[in-house]
């Protein structure tokens, strides 16, 4: 049994022109090996945002696959939160981090994800909040400014900066790893994640050139500033 996990910068069917998939959803399905898959939209971040909703039915209806949308702003959570364990692909969405790890604690989320990941077979992604989600720790903006912040479902160790191209998150990023105030992990630009499979980086993975995912680790070289930002060979899809 195999699990992946795609945590991805930005891109997608999220920031694709006229509501299309992308190629990284494309990807995504590729992985599950299923047919037909079942794909489970986690808006969470987003506060369920009925706009975002929409967009994902309209791009994902045009793959071939299942659909069913995660809710937990309103009504009864209890039956969406069992259909976890039926899902063959968990897609989670952008917006607010730490909203959305309240929520997933509150809910249980958080434990049926952990245990759909363990039961193997089944492609966990996300794109922005939804990349950070899936780390102990990320930089976001829940706060206003870009900080460090750590309280993630923590499926795979490090941390995870996304929109790293975007001003402003990737210094906020080489600075947190080389303080200490995260553990070593990913940056990646919008259009480009992080491919794990059974919690090991295997794949570096982008919609077009020149979109990076970077290796960002502490250093004590005197000439590093206390942190080194290696670019990784990437996969064009």
């Amino acid at each position: 049994m195999t699990t992946h996990l795609v945590a991805m910068g930005g891109g997608g069917f999220s920031m694709s022109e006229f509501k299309a998939p992308t190629n990284l959803d494309r990807y995504l399905l590729e992985l599950s090996g299923v047919p037909s898959p079942l794909v489970c939209f986690a808006p969470t971040a987003s506060a369920d945002d009925p706009k975002y909703i929409k967009r994902f039915l309209t791009a994902y209806g045009t793959l071939g696959v299942r659909t069913m949308v995660l809710t937990l702003w309103e009504g009864d959570t209890s039956a969406a939160v069992r259909r976890i364990d039926d899902a063959d692909v968990v897609l989670v969405g952008a917006g607010h981090t730490v909203n959305l790890m309240a929520l997933w604690d509150a809910h249980r989320v958080s434990d049926a994800l952990r245990r759909r990941y363990a039961a193997g077979d089944v492609v966990l992604a996300g794109i922005s909040a939804g990349a950070g989600a899936w780390y102990s720790g990320c930089i976001t903006d829940s706060f206003g400014d870009y900080r460090a912040w750590t309280g993630g479902v923590g499926l795979v160790r490090g941390s995870f900066c996304s929109h790293f191209d975007r001003p402003g998150r990737a210094p906020a990023y080489t600075a947190a790893v080389a303080s200490g105030d995260l553990p070593d992990g990913y940056g990646a630009d919008d259009g480009a994640g992080v491919h794990y499979v059974d919690g090991v980086p295997t794949n570096f993975v982008c919609e077009k050139p020149g979109q990076t995912v970077y290796r960002v680790l502490p250093s004590d070289l005197p000439t590093a500033s206390g942190v080194l930002v290696e670019p990784q060979e990437m996969t064009v899809l």
